[in-house]
């Protein structure tokens, strides 16, 4: 069967470069989807994009959509023929309504099917509804409208190629008619050009100076960013992110550097990589050694010509930014960081919750838990005191309020430069980690102690308020700020009490009311759990996760069960001893009390399953409380021989009641030291 490529190319207005990675994913994904539905076998489905346009382009497309046989469902056998055996009226009508004749339908499970052969039809049938369909289907988180139209769309559509091979797909969406006419560069290219064939598409884009690959357009910027630092003699420091958005703003890329007045560098180095990186997207330069150079590299969209008047229009662009940078500095020296603390009084931190002022009173308190829970050295917990106090003093200079991305690194700095105590400078940076996903987590203990306060803060604070986030809805990044505690409390393998936390932050902020603190402590540890199992199961079997997940208290300790639990049930005998385990917690369902009378244990077996239960219970718990779970497995193992021969020798609901509720309760205290370990009954045999 012949093959041809398709090209679809959705011409655009400038498409904001954050919202670009996704819609080239949705547009394959959506494709894919159609091609598939539509029966027509496709090859490689690839998604090109560039600042003013998306293309999608698809090989090996087959001429024609699969032939299909369908069976159909009918009426009943007793409704569709007749005592002689003949088609009804109801038989026949389906038969018409299905396009076959009546002695062709089948008689199966007691109803009549027809067989219906549909043949494939030709796929440039097809496509002219297929291609505009998948323009509708795109979403985007803001739409505009032009003109009276009531079509939709990330930005207005300028031109539409679409091509089978090298004939024209005919369709007009939004008033564009669709045909072999694209653009070039605004500036490089000659205009308007035409596309032979799809299988052109990315070579005849770039004799027009469009490089519609992001991959090679990637590739092109790196090689160019890095020859033009090794030029200067240094190293740019090229980020994933800064990349990305480079990426989509650029058809033709052209790295350059340029260079700021060394009485800059004076400034904190973030101070002048913000202004650079996060408002201008130029890549600093480092030395070798990884100091921060007097020099910058931007990615211009266009060529070589007239190189030096883009420089000189990119320092001065840079030279404004960097001496309000130095103004607010030189500001904010004026007052140390902790003078600047008074002014946190007048901001508000949520609506009847107080200033962040009383916040950072409320962190120094959290802290000072933490430490004590935690049994820190005085020395370290001073430290995570001190950088609570100062840790959002920084919120109010004139450095975060211009640059507010740097908060928390400014109070790094303005911390060192009151000669604050190293650690603290470094906890008040820390407690602001993760800044975003897959941002690393704080490692100074000062740094985790802060941290810890202010998101748990944080959640108790919100979640009073009943903003707790339900679907996609995250206004204050809960879910984050959870994470955050969770991977922080397994970093540093600490084993605290949320529940503990919970507690004091809801002292701090004065919430008395017994059902609402039952309520919230709920709602706390229902939204850990979640974050918690997130975590685990990236490498964790999904029963295992179940039968450690009931109780997050101890985020690190659930952790260490699973793991251990894991192991545990991986060898073949495991099933036999989590039978065991599972056997005697249903009886002891049944159980009123787990107070043992050993006086009227008199047959063998159970006598044997108490003492044996009594001496692994010691070590059991004593391994469980040093979180060495898997020691406590192997100790609880052996209490499986025991069991069998106890349910095999002993009538545990014997008639007399004592003797059947000593039983009960001897199950009942075996199951509840299963239970620190793992609740098994939820392992998957």
């Amino acid at each position: 069967m012949n093959k041809r490529s398709i090209l679809l190319e959705i011409g655009t207005e400038e498409i904001p470069a954050h919202a670009m990675p996704n819609i080239l994913s949705q547009l394959k994904s959506i494709a894919e989807t159609a091609f598939k539905e539509a029966r027509i076998e496709v090859g490689e489905v690839k998604t090109l994009g560039t600042p003013r346009r998306l293309a999608l382009l698809i090989n090996d497309v087959n001429e024609r959509q699969a032939d299909i046989s369908q069976e159909r469902r009918g009426p009943s056998a007793k409704i569709a023929f007749d005592a002689d055996g003949k088609p009804s009226k109801a038989a026949v009508g389906f038969a018409r309504g299905q396009k076959v004749d009546p002695a062709d339908l089948v008689t199966k499970d007691g109803y009549v099917y027809a067989v219906v052969h549909e043949s494939g039809k030709p796929t440039s049938e097809l496509l002219a509804k297929m291609m505009p369909q998948i323009i509708c289907d795109l979403n985007f988180p803001n739409n505009m409208r032009w003109g009276n139209l009531d079509f939709k769309f990330i930005r207005p559509l300028r031109w539409i190629v679409a091509l089978f091979g090298d004939e024209i797909i005919p369709f007009e969406l939004a008033n564009v008619k669709s045909g072999r006419t694209s653009r070039g560069h605004r500036f490089l290219g000659s205009g308007d050009f035409e596309i032979a064939s799809a299988k052109d598409y990315v070579s005849a884009c770039e004799k027009e100076f469009v490089i519609v690959d992001q991959e090679q357009r990637r590739t092109m910027i790196v090689a160019e960013i890095e020859a033009v630092a090794k030029e200067c003699g240094g190293k740019a420091e090229i980020t994933d992110d800064l990349l990305e958005e480079v990426l989509y703003l650029v058809e033709y890329p052209t790295a350059l550097a340029g260079k700021f007045d060394t009485e800059y560098l004076k400034l904190p180095a973030e101070a002048v990589i913000t202004p650079m990186r996060d408002h201008q997207r130029y890549f600093p330069v480092k030395t070798f050694e990884g100091e921060l150079m007097p020099l910058f590299i931007t990615v211009r969209n266009g060529g070589r010509d007239f190189l030096d008047i883009v420089q000189h229009g990119n320092e001065r662009v840079l030279k404004a930014r960097l001496e309000d940078a130095q103004f607010f500095f030189n500001e904010d020296r004026k007052k140390s960081l902790e003078q600047h603390r008074d002014k946190l009084k007048t901001v508000v931190f949520q609506e009847g919750l107080g200033s962040i002022y009383e916040k950072t009173e409320r962190l120094e308190k959290l802290a000072e838990t933490i430490a004590d829970l935690l049994k820190i050295s005085d020395e370290d917990k001073s430290r995570a005191i001190r950088a609570a106090k100062l840790s959002k003093a920084d919120l109010v200079t004139g450095m975060v309020t211009e640059f507010t991305e740097l908060q928390g690194i400014m109070g790094r700095e303005y911390a060192k430069l009151d000669g604050e105590d190293a650690a603290v400078a470094l906890a008040i940076d820390e407690h602001y980690m993760p800044r975003f996903a897959g941002d690393s987590q704080p490692k100074s203990t000062a740094g985790r102690i802060v941290s810890l306060a202010d998101k748990i803060d944080n959640l108790v604070s919100t979640f009073s308020r009943g903003l707790i986030p339900t679907g996609s809805q995250d206004p204050f990044a809960l879910r984050r700020q959870a994470l955050g505690i969770v991977n922080t409390i397994v970093e540093a393998q600490w084993s605290i009490s949320i529940k503990k936390l919970v507690d004091t932050a809801m002292d701090l902020l004065k919430i008395t009311d017994e059902v609402g603190r039952e309520k919230l402590q709920n709602d706390v540890a229902d939204f850990m759990r979640l974050r918690v199992k997130n975590l685990l199961s990236d490498d964790t079997r999904y029963d295992v996760i179940d039968a450690v997940i009931d109780d997050v208290d101890d985020i690190y300790s659930v952790t260490l069960k699973a793991s251990a639990l894991s192991n545990f049930v991986k060898p073949a005998d495991s099933t036999k001893t989590i039978q065991s385990f599972v056997r005697v917690g249903n009886l002891a369902k049944k159980a009123d009390s787990d107070k043992i009378d050993a006086g009227i244990l008199t047959v063998e077996a159970e006598i044997t399953l108490y003492k044996a239960f009594e001496a692994i219970k010691v070590v059991a718990d004593e391994l469980i409380n040093k979180n060495d779970f898997a020691g406590a497995l192997d100790a609880l193992k052996k209490l499986s021989t025991p069991i069998d021969a106890f349910f095999d020798s002993v009538m545990v609901m014997d008639e007399n009641l004592n003797i059947r509720n000593n039983r009960l309760a001897l199950l009942q205290s075996i199951n509840s030291l299963l239970h620190k370990a793992a609740s098994f009954e939820k392992i998957v045999l």
